[in-house]
């Protein structure tokens, strides 16, 4: 359930939805980090659910001391009006027996806001690959029936490789078999991505093969193809990452070293 400090439902009518999946080297949520902090995105409310671990923190945020101690939850809704656009970001692990209840409940808000189109950010495990999928850029996408009249004209100026679908059974040949859409490590994109297929949402999942480490690179790289065809940023730069301006979080994404007074 979405629960808004300055606005309704429906005041997303129209509006772009970006949110991540929590997936391999949390590629998505560094991702989105990038967008509410470079666009100073406004919090207009959270998404109340009991499918994520609670947990709290301060502002990720902040610019100075006035709102470095502002309460911040796990699923929080910012947008920029201007731009049209919405952003999701989700910090906290699903609870694993609650994964298609959140799905249900994600899929409910989204039809009921009335975006006109949602875009997940996602990742998937670089050393599972198929054969196919070693080929060309780590960037695929999915996108739904309903979105892609819309979008197939963007996606093949872009060059971008859709997600393959892989055989049931590596390497059984096997005529009945129909290739699956498989993405393992990606949490539930897989089962979004079916169920806005199923409930006509046009949707996209734009996803990196990766590996678990120092993912910033990877986050960098998903939000300048998101860029790619979003446009959210305008301008040119010799140097694509200089454009997006890192969060005052990220100084602790691995801790704060090991403290020199244990030896």
């Amino acid at each position: 359930m979405f629960i808004s400090s300055q606005n309704s439902p429906a005041a997303f009518k129209g509006f772009t939805l970006v949110m991540p999946a929590v997936a391999v080297g949390n590629v998505g949520q560094l991702a989105v980090d990038l967008i509410v902090s470079t666009l100073n995105m406004s919090r207009v409310g959270y998404f109340h659910t009991d499918c994520l671990i609670p947990m709290a923190g301060n502002n990720p945020y902040a610019s100075g001391k006035e709102d470095a101690e502002e309460l911040h939850t796990p699923a929080e809704v910012y947008t920029e009006a201007e731009l049209k656009l919405a952003v999701l970001q989700i910090r906290a692990p699903i609870i694993q027996t609650r994964t298609k209840r959140f799905r249900q409940q994600l899929v409910s808000w989204i039809k009921a806001s009335g975006f006109s189109r949602t875009v997940v950010l996602s990742s998937s495990h670089a050393y599972q690959r198929d054969d196919q999928q070693l080929q060309g850029t780590p960037l695929r996408y999915l996108v739904t029936p309903s979105l892609l009249t819309a979008s197939a004209d963007a996606f093949k100026e872009l060059s971008w490789k859709e997600m393959e679908r892989i055989p049931a059974f590596p390497g059984v040949k096997d005529a009945d078999a129909e290739p699956r859409l498989c993405i393992p490590g990606g949490g539930i994109t897989k089962g979004l991505y079916t169920d806005s297929c199923a409930e006509n949402l046009p949707v996209a999942v734009l996803l990196l093969f990766c590996s678990e480490g120092d993912n910033i690179p990877d986050a960098f790289a998903l939000v300048n193809h998101l860029n790619d065809w979003l446009h959210l940023l305008d301008g040119q730069c010799q140097e694509p990452n200089s454009k997006w301006k890192i969060p005052t979080s990220w100084s602790l994404l691995f801790g704060g070293g090991i403290p020199p007074a244990l030896f």
